[in-house]
């Protein structure tokens, strides 16, 4: 018997179709608050928008997103690079590099604010030091793996810096690079909640922690929706169109 071939729109749209009967499906069947129905999840949601309170908390914390993932994401990209080119060096710090991917992030967060108080900066601060060293590592190990052979190939055509990276070292690191992005928004959002609960008195974290005192279950799901929503809308609107745009060469 030969299945017919389903697209992946179709696939995906089946996923959230069967999700959302499932979420029914036990949300019926426990009949408390614990797990609200999907509509009065949206209900919530859509009231919250109405009145600017979530539109307000998920623009703090967005805002420090960007600003986390902007520093991150460049300084750990040339971290990254140069421990991949220098043997000794990343001999040298190979060993801090596993010591702060071991620290856990509660951990950063709480010598944050204890050393340098409880400020936007500190804020940031420990973000940045959770993200930074899984950039690190990741185009470090990008570096390594690029392929000597077509940059020996680049000196003898007399490409300059600049050419080499967009047409031999760019092409190879870009997987690398789109890995530690995702990775990278996905680690972040999460450290930066944490961060909120702890010591910010804004931003999705912060409501949150609210909604968790006040064991309102509803709110929590509906402002979950609503990052998780906005994250997938950068994947699908920046990033899907960038990594497209990156590997066209491969056509």
């Amino acid at each position: 018997m030969v299945f017919p071939k389903l697209s992946t729109h179709f696939l995906a749209t089946l996923s959230l179709i069967i999700l959302l009967l499932l979420w029914q499906g036990f949300a019926v069947y426990l009949n408390n608050n614990t797990l609200p129905l999907p509509i009065t999840v949206i209900n919530v949601l859509w009231q919250e928008i109405t009145t600017g309170e979530l539109l307000y908390h998920l623009g703090v914390t967005l805002l420090r997103l960007v600003i986390s993932f902007s520093i991150a994401m460049p300084l750990g990209c040339a971290i990254g690079i140069v421990l991949g080119r220098n043997q000794q060096l990343n001999a040298f710090f190979d060993n801090w590099l596993v010591i702060f991917l071991n620290i856990p992030a509660l951990v950063t967060i709480i010598l944050c604010y204890v050393w340098f108080g409880l400020t936007e900066s500190a804020a940031i601060l420990a973000v940045v030091i959770n993200k930074l060293p899984n950039v690190v590592v990741t185009i470090r190990e990008g570096t390594r793996a690029l392929n000597q052979e077509l940059l020996e190939m680049a000196h003898c055509y007399n490409f300059n810096k600049r050419k080499t990276f967009i047409h031999v070292i760019w092409p190879q690191l870009h997987p690398f690079v789109m890995a530690a992005t995702r990775s990278g928004l996905a680690l972040i959002w999460k450290i930066i909640l944490v961060v909120e609960l702890l010591g910010r008195s804004n931003g999705m974290g912060y409501q949150l922690h609210i909604f968790f005192q006040l064991f309102d279950v509803t709110s929590i799901l509906a402002y979950t929706i609503a990052f998780v929503t906005v994250i997938q809308l950068i994947e699908l609107v920046l990033l899907k169109p960038l990594d497209r745009k990156a590997k066209r060469w491969r056509r």
